[in-house]
């Protein structure tokens, strides 16, 4: 008998990017049987476009990344670094609020502390999964580079850096010829670096994503195109209602459906503070400028990104929701100021694209169960680290649906600690 016609799943996942894959994987290979679905495909939206960073020394939350200070010259730019269209405020104003006191001394080193052994045990679980996976041949170990374009920029960062030393993170400034040698043809405005030799990315996320997920249906995971419009819960299981009319039932249920998730988690008694930061790039061809690592320009905030299928420029946040139209008039900006940091850049022949990354005020994201239902896991809200805490990420959801022994204290992460 099939699912349609009554079974019911022993374990559904809602939602076919990184972090539903890597769900899938761990959960598969504990011998639970796994349908994931997906409105698109595996790794098609979100996933699909990233950075393509295994940032796992990225333990600040954004709240004290120099955001906040930023803020008011940034918002004078409506195409800088952060973007709020002017109509969308209002409703973006109670999360803005919560953003701000998670700055708060206490709130941010509490934050700090539940990142760091979030990307402790990533790292660790990502090597691992490639292993297993037989994917390691596309992570790249090149490090990061950071650029400064003025000695108090650079003085700005120190304390930044001084907080991931304590979690023994390493990293060493450079300025000069050392400098030139980690990126050649770099404009001289950048007069001061930090290189992260511990920093990974991966050749590209798309193909990273699907062939994890070829690992996983190897042990036995299916997919399932399909909208879910409703999810409930009860005693015996979880219910979900498909935009064709159908339902499915199945024993357990996760939600790690990204920036759509907190609207499936309200039926469930769950109110989750999550925005949606709509991020824009362009993806060059592998010939338009010879990058030689991640290079990271934070006060502009936008990354670049050399892939096995082209140079990737792009970040910036937009906090603008899930239904207004696209604005690639920023990812324009970040490539016309890419040209300007490297003199030479080919801009021609891009493809832009913008994805919607789920964040939380604390930056941590949400692991654990539903208020309702202990059937029900959350795992979503991960902002711009979705690739790199996924594999984390899936090793927790594992231990919370087998009641076993979290790897981690999941508590940082509860869906109810708003």
């Amino acid at each position: 008998m099939s699912s349609e016609s009554g079974t019911q799943l022993d374990v559904a996942i809602i939602g076919g990017g990184i972090i539903g894959i890597c769900a899938a994987v761990f959960l598969t290979e504990a011998g639970r049987k796994v349908t994931v679905f997906d409105r698109t495909g595996i790794c098609e939206e979100t996933s699909s476009g990233n950075a393509s960073a295994l940032a796992f020394s990225d333990v600040l939350p954004l709240a004290h990344k120099g955001m906040i200070r930023q803020l008011p010259s940034w918002l004078a730019d409506p195409l800088g670094p952060l973007s709020i269209p002017p109509a969308y405020l209002p409703k973006l104003l109670p999360w803005l609020i919560r953003f701000w006191r998670a700055g708060a001394p206490g709130k941010y080193q509490a934050s700090l502390a539940a990142q760091a052994g979030m990307m402790k045990l990533a790292e660790a679980e990502w090597m691992a999964l490639l292993d297993r996976s037989a994917t390691r041949r596309m992570l790249r170990e090149d490090g990061s580079l950071e650029l400064y374009e003025s000695e108090a920029e650079f003085r700005a960062s120190l304390s930044g850096w001084a907080a991931r030393e304590r979690f023994g993170i390493g990293f060493r400034h450079v300025a000069g010829d050392e400098l030139a040698a980690l990126q050649p043809g770099l404009s001289p405005r950048f007069i001061k670096g930090t290189f992260v030799s511990g920093w990974k990315t991966v050749d590209d996320p798309k193909l990273l994503g699907k062939a994890v997920w070829a690992y996983a249906e190897g042990l036995g995971a299916r997919f399932e195109k399909a909208r879910i419009e409703h999810v409930g819960a009860g005693r015996e299981g979880a219910t979900l209602r498909l935009a064709d009319g159908t339902a499915r039932q199945a024993k357990q249920l996760v939600i790690a459906a990204g920036a759509w998730s907190h609207l499936l988690a309200r039926p469930l008694g769950d109110r989750i503070p999550l925005e949606t930061e709509r991020g824009y790039n362009t993806t060059l061809p592998a010939t338009a400028f010879d990058v030689k690592r991640q290079l990271i320009f934070s006060g502009h905030g936008f990354v670049v990104t050399p892939l096995s299928t082209g140079l990737r420029v792009g970040g910036a946040v937009e906090l603008g929701g899930l239904d207004r139209p696209s604005n690639f008039a920023r990812s324009k900006a970040m490539l016309e100021k890419a040209g300007r940091f490297l003199p030479g850049l080919d801009p021609s022949g891009g493809r832009e694209w913008m994805g919607f990354r789920p964040s939380l005020p604390d930056s941590l994201p949400v692991i654990g169960t539903s208020r309702l239902s202990g059937n029900v896991f959350y795992a979503f809200g991960h902002g711009h680290l979705g690739l790199t805490q996924a594999a984390a990420t899936g090793r927790l959801l594992r231990d919370l649906v087998l009641g076993q022994a979290p790897a981690i204290d999941p508590g940082p992460f509860s869906p109810q600690r708003f």
